[in-house]
Order: C-alpha cells, then sequence, then structure tokens
C-alpha cells in the first residue's frame, strides 16, 4: 500500500506547477459534482468520494511543500 502512495506522490511531483494547479482544479469541480451526484442518487461506490478527496489533498501537499521550498 505505501508502494502506491509513494507512486502517486510521484507522478504529482513530475507535473510542473501550472499543470499542478489545473489538475487539482480539475479534481475538486469533479469532487463537488460526485457530491451532487449521490445527494441527489446514491452512487454505487460512495468510497470514490473518499478517494478523490485524499487524491486531491495529496496534490496540494505537493503544492505546499513547492511553496515552501522544500
Amino acid at each position: 500500500m505505501a508502494k502506491a502512495k509513494q507512486a502517486k506522490a510521484d507522478d504529482y511531483r513530475s507535473l510542473d506547477d501550472q499543470a499542478l494547479a489545473a489538475k487539482i482544479g480539475d479534481e475538486e469541480v469533479s469532487l463537488k459534482k460526485l457530491h451532487f451526484s449521490h445527494a441527489v442518487n446514491p452512487i454505487e461506490n460512495p468510497l470514490t468520494i473518499r478517494q478523490l478527496r485524499r487524491t486531491i489533498a495529496r496534490m496540494k501537499t505537493e503544492q505546499r511543500r513547492r511553496a515552501l521550498g522544500f
């Protein structure tokens, strides 16, 4: 499991700042749509909301890491 998380973090590190910001925006819009569709009609796998939220958090963590200069 740790290897899968490390691979995802490496994917985000390979993106430049603008691409990372664009991807964060796209994923946040996707999360809002998913939340709305789940409120109207329960989705088949509600764990996708959790996975998407964590993916966004990983990307924001990478963005913050870059801003701090690490």
